[in-house]
């Protein structure tokens, strides 16, 4: 009882009521919110950006940043259809575009981790170029007409109403769920964004650590994007274009600290909830699309500044598991 009490006292604890106020706010203004439909489309509408959220969260943690997560997405995507264009089968095509990602995300490793360049630096630079390779590729133009089972991966139910997007998302929320919190690659990840330097006097290989989260997150960016191109059954330049404002207003929302070294998936999907029933709610009221990204934009300040105002137990700041054992 008393560990349910302090988890309400935390900050997934506040997150958590402020999702249920915002459900709650929805549900009264729109009799639509709470149909099964909406429900369904309230995730397939953001999929992908949340699948990459979860990479992000390891990234943050680690006291790194991945600017160029969009890009690869649109990168993945346009070298999908750029290869289905040219006659190559379509499933060696999603092979190379998620070879594409693990080395777009290993190059932005290898220059953090082993040159020594920040992170903001290096993905901010690949963010520019791996948008430029995909419109490249497909300059102008919009690339569609994929097969048949591709745009149904995207658009159809696999179970029931649920698309292979959502099913993905909830596998690999279990998945790197159990490596964050229940192994010792997590733990190396919470000690590496805490102090690099101490991670280091303990024999900890930062620089193969890090190499191999920006290794994942370039391959699960590929993944998503390949998943946004069969949702929507056409490609284009400007695929996932900005996507990196709400990914890492995600995170950052769910108490992952912008310094490294705090945060939780459980956070991460609490905010997941709250950015996605904010969006769906204001669709829902016709509140125009930038309006809506303002409000993300605002998210993305508060949940910066909000849990270093120090209010109390409420904004309680999360640490790693076994923290205080000094594990390794």
């Amino acid at each position: 009882m008393k560990t349910v009490f302090a988890r309400l006292q935390s900050w997934e604890g506040f997150l958590l009521c402020a999702l249920i106020l915002i459900i709650l706010v929805n549900s009264s203004l729109s009799p639509q919110f709470m149909t099964v439909s909406n429900q369904v489309n309230l995730f397939q509408l953001s999929i992908e950006k949340i699948i990459v959220a979860l990479a992000m969260t390891f990234i943050i943690i680690n006291a790194e940043i991945d600017l160029s997560v969009g890009s690869m997405m649109g990168l993945s995507a346009c070298a999908f259809g750029w290869m289905f264009q040219q006659g190559m089968p379509s499933g060696a095509a999603i092979l190379i575009c998620l070879i594409i990602g693990a080395m777009g995300g290993a190059l932005n490793g290898w220059f953090i981790a082993k040159v020594g360049l920040p992170s903001l630096v290096v993905t901010l630079a690949t963010l520019i170029g791996y948008r430029g390779l995909a419109r490249v590729l497909v300059e102008d133009r919009g690339i569609n007409d994929f097969p048949e089972w591709f745009d149904a991966l995207g658009q159809k139910g696999l179970l029931g109403p649920i698309p292979f997007a959502n099913i993905a998302f909830v596998v690999l929320f279990i998945i790197l769920y159990i490596v964050l919190q229940r192994t010792g690659f997590g733990r190396k990840t919470y000690v590496i964004g805490t102090n690099r330097e101490m991670a280091d006097f303990a024999g900890i290989d930062t620089a193969r650590h890090k190499l191999i989260l920006f290794t994942g997150a370039g391959l699960i960016a590929a993944f998503a994007g390949l998943l946004y191109a069969a949702r929507v059954g056409a490609v284009r330049g400007d695929v996932a274009l900005g996507f990196e404002l709400d990914i890492i207003t995600i995170v950052l929302l769910g108490g992952v600290s912008i310094f490294g070294g705090t945060g939780s998936l459980v956070g991460t999907l609490l905010a997941v909830m709250i950015v996605l029933n904010l969006r769906n709610g204001m669709a829902l009221l016709n509140i125009t699309g930038h309006i809506q990204t303002g409000v993300i934009g605002l998210l993305l300040i508060g949940s910066v500044v909000a849990p270093r105002l120090n209010l109390g137990k409420l904004l309680r700041r999360q640490t790693g598991p076994n923290m205080t054992k000094g594990k390794t």
